[in-house]
């Protein structure tokens, strides 16, 4: 499946509800380590760089920002959005989520969907989707001890080269390993490196909500993420056929220094809900549960996304999945999943789909973390690439530096 830049949208109001259409304009292909991890990857674009001081850039976007809602305007509150002529989504304890068509990019139902939250292990997503066109999957690699001693969940590392990227990509999706996290990571290049390639990829996907202060999910301060967010990177990696491997594999093999031992996916719903394709679960004491899951039915996919919930939701997940099919198809979309963003270049007038400022979850208790992972950046797009030429301002486009 190809991946589209979307040049432009249109509001339309029908039943009182605003539905997005957007124009598809075709990208380009960067190379990637093995064809069968990177087949369906046709329009995926190379990495967007940050600008190192262009101040310009920084007030342009935020200029964006605060003019309009990315997927639509009716998903800026932080209510709950649900289309009419049907029956309403059934209830949950989640903060926020998103019920949407992933064929058709269509939301279906949503509340709060640009909340700022925690993500925890949730963004492991985005680090999957980042790394996966990256990083040959047959390179064997020797985590450091760094990653080997990471807290939280882990799948247990030891720094002795018999992991390859494979391996670390299933432990990471497959039991939320924050030492696979770290290790990938590494195998990237660097922590910095790795946190702005996934901060610029949550830029290109228009994943404006997403800050990522590490790989794996671990609570840091400034970390977020939305639902909205969220629903864009699991569309993004269900394009990715080592995506879907990795993240519908029941058990696999997990290498040791002696032999193997099996690992088990924590997603409780894959197997026991008809369909479920699989994604990720995450828990951290501040971010309480979030769960990203997809089904597909009858040759259609449906995503969800939960955040901040206080206690068991494997239940409610299963019953706005059914939700979901129940009323794609029937239900006036509240809004829409975007494609990525156009590429950065000096004719670019300005973001065609423009993010709202959203409010920070409440603060919960501090308490030891768990598991987790999210990521975000700045993007030099439009009008702030605009506003730099306008200064006769010359720029280099180079990585910008992460804390750790």
């Amino acid at each position: 499946m190809a991946t589209t830049h979307r040049a432009g949208a249109a509001a339309l109001v029908t039943a009182g509800l605003m539905t997005t259409v957007l124009v598809g304009v075709p990208s380009g292909s960067p190379a990637h380590a093995r064809a069968a991890h990177g087949a369906g990857q046709a329009g995926v674009l190379e990495e967007p760089r940050l600008l190192q001081g262009a101040q310009a850039n920084t007030r342009a976007l935020q200029k964006a920002r605060d003019s309009g809602t990315v997927g639509g305007d009716l998903l800026a509150g932080h209510g709950l959005v649900a289309p009419a002529g049907v029956r309403p989504p059934p209830k949950t304890e989640a903060s926020a989520y998103v019920v949407a068509d992933a064929d058709t990019g269509a939301v279906l139902a949503a509340k709060d969907p640009h909340g700022h939250y925690m993500p925890a292990s949730t963004l492991k997503t985005l680090t999957a989707v980042t790394l996966i066109p990256k990083l040959d999957p047959d390179r064997v690699v020797k985590p450091s001890q760094w990653a080997c001693n990471e807290e939280g969940s882990a799948v247990g590392l030891v720094p002795k080269p018999i992991y390859k990227i494979d391996d670390l990509f299933r432990a990471l999706l497959m039991v939320s390993g924050n030492d696979a996290a770290d290790a990938l990571a590494e195998a990237n290049g660097s922590l910095d490196e790795t946190l702005a390639d996934m901060n610029a990829e949550a830029r290109k996907l228009q994943a404006y909500d997403t800050v990522a202060k590490s790989p794996n999910g671990l609570d840091r301060r400034g970390q977020r993420s939305s639902a909205y967010d969220l629903a864009l990177i699991a569309r993004a990696g269900l394009t990715l056929p080592a995506f879907r491997e990795y993240i519908s594999t029941k058990t696999a093999k997990f290498p040791a220094p002696k032999g193997h031992y099996e690992i088990a996916n924590h997603n409780k719903l894959l197997g026991k809900y008809k369909g479920m394709l699989g994604v990720k679960n995450g828990y951290t004491t501040k971010a309480q549960g979030s769960f990203v899951g997809a089904a597909r039915r009858d040759g259609h996919t449906v995503i969800v996304v939960i955040m901040h919930h206080p206690g068991g939701f494997w239940d409610e997940v299963a019953g706005l999945l059914d939700w979901g099919f129940a009323a794609r198809g029937l239900a006036t979309p509240v809004g829409t999943l975007v494609g990525p963003a156009p590429s950065p270049t000096p004719s670019s007038s300005a973001l065609a789909v423009r993010p709202s400022p959203t409010v920070d979850a409440p603060a919960a208790t501090a308490a030891k973390r768990d598991d987790g992972m999210p990521a975000s950046a700045m993007l030099a797009l439009g009008g702030g690439v605009i506003a730099v030429l306008a200064l006769g301002g010359a720029y280099g486009v180079r990585r910008r530096r992460r804390q750790s």
